[in-house]
């Protein structure tokens, strides 16, 4: 599966606090969490993801894309975005349950490339 918009994913101080508030203010429904409150996603009543809430750096305005591709071909869709103008701002990581790498666009726009497991 070549790349594909994912989510929008906020960088927060406290994931768990702000899930709580979208959970309250959309009406989405929590529906995955890993490492504690590292990683929340919020989804809609569909159980389409919509949200996620990533616990990092956190600056006004720190959202971005999550954007999702087969793990058969993460190494050729890393490359194919570098080729087009992505920049690494962070090493690939081979997680239990993906693998990651930070990206930003060409005016440095943050996004992720995941291949979910």
């Amino acid at each position: 599966m070549r790349a594909t918009f994912d989510l929008v994913t906020i960088d927060a101080i406290d994931p768990e606090r702000l899930a709580a508030f979208w959970v309250a203010a959309l009406d989405l429904v929590e529906v995955e969490r890993e490492d504690g409150n590292r990683w929340i996603v919020l989804a809609d009543g569909d159980r389409r993801r919509r949200l996620g809430l990533q616990r990092g750096v956190h600056r006004a305005g720190g959202l971005h894309l999550d954007v999702a591709c087969g793990v058969e071909v993460f190494d050729a869709e890393h490359g194919r975005l570098l080729a087009l103008g992505a920049r690494e701002v962070g090493p690939v990581r081979r997680e239990a349950y993906a693998m990651i790498v930070n990206l930003a666009d060409p005016d440095g726009n943050p996004f992720d490339l995941c291949a979910y497991q």
